[in-house]
């Protein structure tokens, strides 16, 4: 189990700088979504290029920062429901939804993602849009995304069995306090005079 936990901290320190580097991608977004808006409006210019440009850097802070979002503990979650449960029952939920919901979803769509960014590759696939980009870098970061967000699966599973086993802290613990999903299962508990 030591060396699943050092692949863990492995995967997580990978994503963490992919992470960090889509942070700036973000400000690149901004900056050509910024520019390419002024271009338009100032000087009657547009360019489709730059839109797809656009696009291609949105769906990059997505797909990318997918495996990030759940290093993070910050995927959508129903906090509501289980901000009721022990630490025990939210890491077993953990592993269950992660073996049957997250790592069979995102294989599935990564296995199917991958034909079709060959496929780009192979006939140098371009926009259809006039001055439009080629198309394979955008067909690539799905596969990519989903294959960092599959890593990061296996290192949060890796973590919940460790806790369960008794070997680390509750792994969500590191984040300082508590979601917004808790903080609403805080609020109705108190509304209806429950016991926090």
């Amino acid at each position: 189990m030591k060396a699943l936990l050092k692949l863990s901290n492995l995967i997580d320190a990978l994503n963490e700088q992919v992470g960090r580097l889509t942070y700036w991608l973000i400000l690149v977004m901004v900056l050509v979504s910024a520019g390419n808006a002024s271009v338009r409006y100032i000087f009657d210019r547009s360019s489709n290029a730059w839109l797809e440009i656009q696009w291609y850097l949105f769906s990059a802070v997505f797909l990318l920062g997918a495996g990030y979002t759940l290093l993070q503990n910050q995927h959508v979650r129903i906090d509501v429901v289980t901000g009721r449960l022990s630490k025990r029952a939210r890491a077993w939920i953990d592993v269950f939804g992660t073996l049957f919901f997250l790592l069979p979803m995102a294989i599935a769509i990564m296995w199917m993602s991958w034909p079709v960014f060959v496929q780009s590759w192979e006939l140098h696939e371009c926009s259809s849009n006039a001055g439009g980009l080629i198309v394979w870098p955008a067909r690539v970061m799905v596969p990519v995304g989903f294959f960092l967000l599959i890593l990061q699966g296996f290192s949060e599973l890796i973590k919940r069995i460790a806790f369960l086993r008794g070997m680390i802290p509750d792994p969500t613990e590191k984040f300082q306090g508590p979601s917004a999903e808790e903080q609403l299962a805080e609020a109705l508990r108190k509304e209806r005079g429950e016991p926090t």
